[in-house]
């Protein structure tokens, strides 16, 4: 079978079929045409193949999961297929025929012929077997370059766009309030604006290849008591819409996201799921976002598990859908039956069925599966011949070259050279020990929601799909030269010390020790970083402190590699150690570029999107606390980090010089200029990251001491210098005040061109001048900055 699959029609094109309308006329018409069950039928999707017997890539699944009879569901449709792909291992290329045969099997049963959406997790990558697994989002963050990341989230969307499916469920934006909460790797980082910006580029680029990007989770999941999963949230209004709100704000205005999920948390009492004013209210009539809101897995039926503000699983789905949410996911638990029983029973109006309806049906239209030539063959395997599937087997590659070298670009932009007393880079050392749990161990790049961790996990029989070369094995590829010697040490959370001795002795006959520490990435306590792999505080899991320590004790130059989810405070080694460097779960080609870090192959770019604590128990603490929360004579406990948010070295250094303020005063709607120059006065080639923190020195409410609010890498060749002009419009300075609008007030303030969040180099005071006024979501969002005519010495 070589040709395209499609849906039989009649001579005559239905209205809903015909792309020569437009999307509301379409949509209408066959909202009109559907009985109840039908329409019903597509605010749910099912989950083929998922386990009933144990929770093991969501939470509650053992709880939610039954199973479905496809036979009894089909003939009135179904809204999504819950990963088709990322369920248990597949070959993609058996997998895409899998799905085309699941499509083609949903067209013909219902009588209207309407696909599902397929969605899959691509937080880190499509998470797939064989396909390639990219850096984390913390280290999309540590990149501060939102275009690389745009080319990575196209590059993933191509990928699953060629097997057929449609939705990817990333990126999340929540913006981490508590280091110990597990799902810290997920996040692109503490500020709103860095999340905002890098987060925005992936949902473009997602999109750019035909994939809907969902938003999560929408809203507060991150602000949790405690840094526990799934906890209660107490956070106010403002910290909510100065925090928590402006990435999502951003993604949907800027970066036309497409789809939401929201959140499991309750905020004060009310659980994201259930909230009107937050999913319709806001994100629907202020924002005027027109596409589809999702749950997050078995979120509507915890309404009544966790929540306990629904009776029965109808008064679950009717409140949940009230609120706004318009697909259950992952599979029909409220949103079947009993929501079809509510309805007959007129305890919830058709209406508000019809409204999730609409945007479902919309979101189909634009995606181009009611076109009448619609086709359920994926581009992997147009031309291939569909009855021979041996033939297929290997014949899509989803970590192709391109990946992999896309991959290692974003892994080595986020690597963050913490310390350096110069030992770095590593000049041709002859005998090179390479100590720790993670020294030698392949998964250690990878984070929870990769497939291997995520999936593989649970079929230990298969092999991982993926090339993971270990740091052992980059750094003897990097040192063809040096002897390596390689000591295990301790365990990442074993507690075990009995290898610490001959670590030591290890390190002691060395010229330099690379002591490879952090996480092992898992879901609900499998590991000490991911999704319910919550911390009780910030020291490194088990005994690696103590490894750590020995190791400092030895007497040969440290340096530390953490490939870690989350911030750990290092104790002695902030101090001691000979050099620090921190990778968040860098993906496949991971070791490949801290080795090249190590040699100095490539220099560090990397900046930290969290700041690492000083002490372990400091938390929680951010850098964008008010004056309170800093260091203080009334405290004993001093928060200040010891290394801040933005931070990181460079194998060369810069000078910044030169600023020039071209209006010291401007309006309330008015806008800053200023010029500076950055020169590299090292002897290597090198990139500066370029950060722009405000000041309000006065406020109507408690704000942040400062708060980044644009930023700009500057690569630089030696002794090259650039001139750069920034605009910095008044919209930047507003925040939410006493009456719970957005201002802008007059007042002085402080622009702060900084290299960190702690290492201001040029100060502008200005002041803005005239009337308080009020903004929206149609403010300024971004300070535009350019790059003159280069000069050299």
């Amino acid at each position: 079978m070589t040709a395209n699959v499609a849906v039989e029609t009649t001579p005559e094109i239905p209205v809903w079929n015909d792309p020569a309308h437009d999307v509301n006329t379409r949509v209408t018409a066959l909202i009109g045409a559907m009985t109840l069950e039908e329409k019903i039928a597509q605010l749910y999707g099912v989950w083929v193949g998922a386990s009933d017997e144990g929770g093991e890539v969501a939470p509650h699944q053992h709880d939610m999961e039954e199973a479905v009879d496809l036979d009894a569901l089909l003939p009135n449709g179904l809204g999504q297929l819950t990963r088709p792909f990322g369920t248990a291992p597949v070959d993609p290329a058996l997998g895409a025929l899998s799905l085309l045969r699941t499509q083609s099997r949903i067209t013909s049963a219902n009588r209207f012929g309407i696909p599902a959406v397929a969605h899959e997790e691509c937080l880190a990558g499509f998470a797939t077997w064989k396909a390639t697994a990219y850096p984390v989002p913390l280290s999309w963050g540590a990149t501060f370059d939102p275009d690389l990341i745009h080319r990575m989230a196209a590059a993933i969307g191509r990928d699953m766009r060629s097997v057929g499916v449609h939705q990817g469920l990333a990126p999340v934006l929540d913006v981490v309030r508590d280091a110990r909460w597990g799902r810290v790797e997920e996040t692109i980082g503490e500020d709103p604006y860095l999340v905002a910006t890098v987060g925005t580029a992936y949902v473009r680029g997602l999109q750019s290849s035909g994939v809907v990007a969902t938003l999560k989770h929408f809203v507060g999941y991150s602000a949790s008591r405690a840094g526990r999963n799934l906890a209660p949230v107490g956070m106010g209004s403002r910290e909510c819409a100065d925090i928590l709100l402006p990435p999502f704000e951003m993604a949907v205005g800027e970066g036309g996201a497409r789809s939401v999920m929201s959140a499991y948390n309750d905020t004060d009492g009310v659980p994201a799921a259930a909230d009107e004013n937050l999913l319709t209210g806001l994100l629907r009539d202020v924002w005027g976002f027109d596409g589809t809101v999702v749950a997050d897995y078995f979120g509507i039926a915890f309404l009544r598990t966790l929540h306990g503000i629904a009776g029965d699983w109808s008064e679950a789905a009717g409140t949940a859908l009230r609120a706004g949410v318009d697909v259950e996911l992952p599979t029909v638990k409220t949103f079947g039956a009993p929501l079809v029983e509510a309805v007959t029973a007129g305890r919830v109006p058709e209406s508000i069925v019809d409204r999730a309806l609409y945007r479902v049906l919309s979101e189909k239209a634009r995606l181009g599966l009611l076109d009448a030539d619609w086709s359920p063959v994926p581009a992997a395997l147009a031309g291939a011949d569909l009855d021979d599937p041996d033939a297929l087997r290997g014949t899509v590659d989803l970590d192709t070259p391109e990946n992999r070298d896309l991959a290692r670009e974003v892994a080595e932009r986020a690597v963050v050279l913490l310390a350096n007393d110069g030992t770095l880079p590593l000049d041709r050392p002859r005998r090179i020990a390479l100590v720790g749990p993670n020294a030698q161990e392949p998964t250690a790049v990878l984070g929870c929601y990769s497939f291997p961790l995520h999936v593989g996990v649970h079929h230990p029989e298969v092999a991982d799909g993926i090339a993971l070369p270990t740091l052992r094995e980059a750094v003897e590829r990097e040192f063809p030269g040096a002897d390596v010697t390689v000591a295990h040490g301790t365990g990442v959370d074993d507690g075990d010390t009995a290898g610490i001795d001959e670590a030591v002795r290890v390190a002691r006959e060395a010229d330099v020790v690379i002591a490879v520490l952090g996480d092992r990435a898992g879901l609900f306590g499998r590991g000490t970083s991911g999704e319910g792999c919550d911390a009780e505080s910030l020291a490194l899991p088990g005994a690696q402190q103590q490894l750590l320590d020995a190791l400092l004790d030895a007497g040969t130059p440290v340096v530390t590699v953490l490939l870690a989810g989350r911030p750990y405070a290092l104790g002695r080694a902030v101090d001691g150690a000979a050099a620090i460097v921190q990778s968040f779960f860098p993906g496949v080609e991971g070791t490949t570029a801290l080795a090249g870090v190590l040699s100095g192959r490539t220099d560090p770019g990397g900046r930290l999107p969290v700041s690492v604590p000083r002490g372990p128990g400091a938390q929680p603490a951010t850098y964008l606390g008010a004056r309170l929360a800093q260091s203080s004579e009334v405290s004993n406990i001093d928060p200040t980090p010891a290394f801040a948010f933005g931070h990181g070295l460079s194998y060369t250094a810069f000078d910044w010089s030169d600023l020039a303020i071209e209006e010291k005063e401007t309006g309330t709607d008015g806008a800053f200029r200023l010029a500076f120059t950055v020169r590299n006065t090292g002897e290597r080639e090198g990139t500066e990251v370029v950060q722009l923190y405000l000041h309000d020195p006065v406020a109507s409410v408690v704000q942040p001491v400062q708060r980044l609010i644009g930023y700009t890498r500057v690569p630089l060749a030696a002794g090259q210098a650039r001139r750069l002009r920034v605009t910095i419009p008044a919209d930047l300075a507003s925040f939410t005040g006493r009456g719970g609008r957005r201002v802008v007030e007059p007042g002085d303030l402080e622009l702060r061109l900084a290299a960190s969040s702690a290492d201001p180099r040029l100060t502008a005071t200005v002041t803005l001048t005239g009337p308080e006024r009020s903004v929206d979501h149609t403010r300024r969002l971004h300070a535009v900055f350019g790059q003159e005519a280069e000069t050299a010495e």
